[in-house]
């Protein structure tokens, strides 16, 4: 028998490979790892996943086998399920660190889990960082998820879609773990200022630290109780019972940003900076990038609110700026904060120095529109699909004019149902590449006769 972090017992030995779950005995560990909870009841967030009889819950009361990829950000709970599975089940539990762990190791692991079924005891196999693993490790992982030989945890900051093998993915439940809330990161806030185990009860925390260290935080519980940590000793070394945004701002070595993440802050800046680039004002854009960057916004949110951007104020007046501003969000993935923020900045000012239209957007919503208020039409017969053999019988493809065989590549017919014949959609500007466009788009309708 072993014990884990918070001296309780593990049945089977303590075969772990240098994961974050390892060496946790020593008597200067981090707040965010004494306070990491023990039960499932104490876990904060990720309610969604957490409801009686779910996958989750019953892995960690031990009744659940199905092997689960955890997915989220840093500092919202993976690490922290698999502790309360290794609390809470009597499975022998094992911890691989996809960065330290090799092909052998993996497999010395497996053989091991297979002597133990065969004497009645299963095995929970936590993989950290599991996108590190690479083809071969996750092969050898796939046989035994297959056969139930392991219940395998597996933790991931990246899209298991692209990270992980089609059929080790197949073969497990892909869970989401969203960032933590405000209400979230309070309630861990309060608990380790009055627990034994973290502060217990020897400092408050005035309004503003707090909120200050939330905008920080950025949902990632990790981060807030490593602020609360370091404040805590800053306020300690001054005699001070109580943690002020002073002490909080020094501790950390940075301001703190005046911004509510989840209240009329967040969404006042966002807005200030979608319209800063919709304005064209690029250096009022990258302050508001600024601003939201070092209050702890998501990047990944700005990211998405860029595409968007790219194409409902840009849109065909600069096309390429969408494939910038995707690539710009890819890389927050890829790499993350702080690198990331050369990214967001470069698509920023991809954005806002751009020519601008909303012809992409009007187009599409008044397709819409027409959708929703039943302008359908049926499809024209030469339009219909004409593969198979009895098509012609009904008059599906008759009269269809292949495009290429015509002069310009352009054949005049009939696309749009009878009772939409004469709608125009996109209406596009005279502004950058869009002005081009504007021109072709005249052409293209007198051949197809729809002037």
């Amino acid at each position: 028998m072993s014990e884990d972090l918070f001296g309780n017992l593990i049945p089977g030995p303590d075969t772990s490979t240098g994961g974050s779950l390892t060496h946790g005995d020593h008597a200067n560990l981090p707040l965010a790892v004494r306070m990491r909870p023990r039960t499932i009841d104490e876990i904060v967030g990720q309610d969604h996943l957490l409801a009686p009889g779910s996958p989750l819950r019953r892995l960690a009361e031990g009744t659940g086998a199905m092997s689960v990829f955890l997915w989220g950000p840093p500092g919202v709970g993976k690490t922290t399920i698999a502790a309360v599975v290794s609390n809470q089940t009597n499975r022998r539990f094992v911890e691989l660190s996809a960065v330290t762990a090799g092909v052998s190791q993996v497999r010395t692991q497996l053989d091991t889990a297979k002597r133990e079924l065969a004497r009645g005891r299963a095995t929970v196999l936590f993989v950290d960082e599991v996108h590190r693993f690479n083809k071969a490790q996750q092969d050898v992982l796939l046989p035994a998820v297959e056969n139930r030989l392991v219940t395998l945890i597996a933790a991931t900051t990246e899209n298991p879609s692209f990270s992980v093998i089609a059929p080790l993915l197949s073969r497990s439940l892909v869970l989401t773990l969203k960032p933590l809330t405000d209400q979230d990161l309070n309630r861990l806030v309060d608990r380790a200022l009055s627990d034994e185990r973290g502060l217990a009860g020897r400092f408050g925390l005035s309004d503003d630290a707090r909120a200050a260290m939330l905008a920080m935080a950025g949902g990632d519980a990790r981060r807030v109780l490593t602020y609360l940590e370091e404040a805590a000793r800053s306020a300690e070394a001054i005699g001070a019972d109580v943690i002020e945004l002073a002490t909080l701002e020094k501790s950390v070595d940075r301001a703190a940003v005046r911004y509510d993440a989840d209240g009329d802050q967040h969404y006042d800046v966002i807005s200030a900076f979608i319209k800063s680039v919709r304005g064209s004002d690029v250096d009022a854009a990258l302050h508001w990038l600024a601003r939201m960057l070092e209050a702890g916004e998501d990047p990944r949110f700005i990211a998405r609110r860029l595409v968007i951007s790219a194409s409902e104020d840009i849109g065909m007046a600069a096309p390429g700026v969408l494939q910038t501003c995707v690539a710009a969000a890819q890389a927050v993935q890829l790499i993350g904060m702080p690198e990331a923020r050369i990214n967001l900045a470069q698509a920023t000012i991809a954005a806002a120095t751009a020519p601008k239209s909303n012809a992409v957007i009007t187009a599409i919503d008044a397709a819409i529109a027409d959708v929703r208020a039943g302008r359908i039409g049926q499809v024209p017969a030469h339009l219909r699909d004409a593969h198979y053999a009895s098509a012609a019988g009904y008059g599906h493809g008759v009269g269809y004019q292949y495009s290429h065989d015509h002069p310009h590549g352009v054949a005049a017919q009939q696309y749009l149902p009878d009772e939409l014949a004469d709608r125009r959609y996109y209406l596009p500007s005279q502004h950058g590449n869009e002005a081009q466009i504007a021109d072709r788009l005249a052409v293209l309708r007198e051949l197809l006769g729809r002037v």
